[in-house]
């Protein structure tokens, strides 16, 4: 800030000079001050406030049965309250029908089944039932493989020699080890499913009276994860070859690295489950995790190698060094605008409701065609969608002349200027998305299972749980489960030559008919 002079000068011109540079100085720190006081709401926001992005966080989970016992409670207050006058049916949990039943009868005594009036004997008119869930826990056996000897007695005695007969010994996916396909595939599934470490599981095998360090699993992990490259590098190699995949990254730790960060990226194509494919694309579902220390640009160019089809992914400016076409993400412009609003506070913006409106417009398209084919998506598009891209792109050169600079608003505006032809390439083609939330749920449940496990111990673990992220992540977006498909996996590589074309997640009909 400019030092007031001590004597202020008498001519007029002078003084209106000082005015006006009283004045644009004067605007310039009411600016700053507005940046500050939005940078602090958005911080308070973002720390207390609700997010519907959030995902609670390991310790979070602790106490979530006395939570979600109060939410529920109160949300049948609430209906109580207000419709105190009509009969409420509660809506029943839903219990697969593959579950084994076993009918247990709770009948009268034979001798109350006479009526009390006439003393003849009852007729069953009728039953009522309901269910209850039985669990019985994990149930743990040893097998034991015999294989019994043969040899002739009668060349024994007459001193020939003697061929010994026996079974040859059956195939094992770690050979001398006593793992089986089921027990590696419980433990994959166990951490890298459900988020459970190895140290847990310790302790959970150990109440089945089984001593399994922590140590032992992770050996087996990384052995799993040696069988099961072949499969990973086939995955790759059709992800290359579809005209359109989706890419994004998140941060882990690797104590061995010398590294506060390295970084896992996500690569697929394809949809969540199979359930969700574009009617008509024939594209893979497929999702792969690849770990490396850097987070430059040609980590993502080596690893596409010479990839040119259609890539969706976020605004980071590495994905130019490669080939591929990038289609920008209006979930990543909406997010902006959405951080505007909340630095606002309470002083609401017409530009910023403006905006976040006409995005829902964009959406609102995208519901029209959800179940359309590729070549529906491209004509609907073009006549619904195109007239609503043009229309805000005048909107952000006009409103960028009229906000003030360094704001979240005028950041919002500038992300989506600077990101405005991969913005609008979607339209392209019918197989395109709008955004590019297929790599943000892919690659959430690694983000979920950071929390539980916090690091990796180095580089060569990093890797592994890579390949077996892949492989457990490719399997739920085919519909498999799994546990089943790893399962089948392992006992088909303990075999010599597997056929790799039919073990690809799409081509594998399981035991639950998936």
């Amino acid at each position: 800030m400019k030092k007031a002079p001590e004597t202020l000068p008498t001519d007029v011109t002078a003084l209106q000079k000082m005015v006006a540079s009283l004045r644009e100085e004067n605007h310039d720190l009411a600016a700053k001050v507005e940046r500050l006081n939005e940078q602090f709401r958005l911080a308070q926001q973002k720390r207390f406030g609700k997010s519907s992005e959030a995902h609670p966080g390991q310790g979070e989970l602790f106490n979530e049965a006395e939570e979600l016992v109060e939410q529920a409670t109160e949300q049948v207050d609430e209906e109580t309250e207000t419709l105190t006058y009509t009969r409420r049916k509660t809506k029943a949990e839903k219990i697969s029908k593959d579950i084994p039943r076993e009918r247990v009868i709770h009948d009268i005594a034979d001798e109350d089944k006479y009526c009390d009036g006439c003393e003849h004997p009852l007729h069953q008119i009728g039953e009522d039932t309901n269910e209850k869930i039985e669990f019985i826990p994990a149930q743990v056996k040893v097998i034991i493989n015999v294989r019994p000897k043969y040899a002739c007695k009668a060349c024994e005695k007459s001193g020939t020699s003697n061929k010994i007969k026996q079974a040859p010994v059956p195939n094992s996916i770690i050979p001398k080890g006593y793992a089986t396909p089921s027990l590696l595939s419980q433990i994959i599934t166990s951490k890298y499913q459900y988020g459970l470490p190895l140290y847990r599981q310790e302790a959970m095998f150990k109440q089945y009276g089984i001593e399994l360090s922590r140590q032992t699993t992770a050996k087996w992990m990384l052995k799993c994860a040696d069988i099961l490259q072949i499969l990973y590098d086939t995955l790759r190699r059709i992800l290359l070859e579809q005209p359109v995949i989706f890419s994004d990254d998140t941060t882990v730790n690797v104590i061995g690295d010398n590294k506060s960060k390295s970084y896992m990226w996500l690569y697929g194509c394809g949809a969540d489950s199979p359930d969700t494919k574009i009617v008509g694309a024939d594209i893979p579902n497929i999702v792969l995790y690849d770990y490396n220390i850097s987070r430059g640009g040609q980590v993502v160019v080596d690893y596409l190698d010479g990839y040119d089809g259609y890539m969706h992914a976020d605004g980071y400016a590495g994905y130019h060094k490669t080939q591929a076409t990038i289609v920008g993400c209006w979930a990543h412009a909406r997010r902006y605008f959405t951080d505007a609003q909340k630095a606002m506070g309470k002083h609401k913006s017409g530009k910023v409701e403006w905006a976040l409106n006409h995005i829902q417009k964009l959406y609102r398209v995208e519901i029209l065609i959800k179940d359309k084919t590729p070549d529906e998506r491209y004509r609907i598009r073009q006549e619904k969608s195109l007239p609503l891209l043009a229309q805000f792109n005048t909107w952000l050169m006009k409103s960028e002349q009229e906000v003030i600079k360094q704001n979240d608003l005028s950041n919002a505006i500038q992300y989506c200027l600077n990101q405005w032809k991969k913005l609008q390439r979607y339209t392209l083609d019918g197989r395109l998305s709008i955004d590019n939330n297929r790599a943000e749920r892919a690659i959430k449940p690694f983000v979920m299972g950071r929390r539980a496990w916090l690091f990796s111990q180095n580089a060569k673990g990093a890797k592994a749980s890579a390949v077996l992220y892949s492989i457990v992540e490719s399997a739920k977006a085919n519909g498999l489960t799994p546990y089943d498909y790893l399962t089948h996996l392992l006992e088909q590589f303990s075999k010599p030559d597997p056929d790799i074309k039919q073990l690809l997640p799409w081509n594998v009909k399981l035991r639950n008919g998936l």
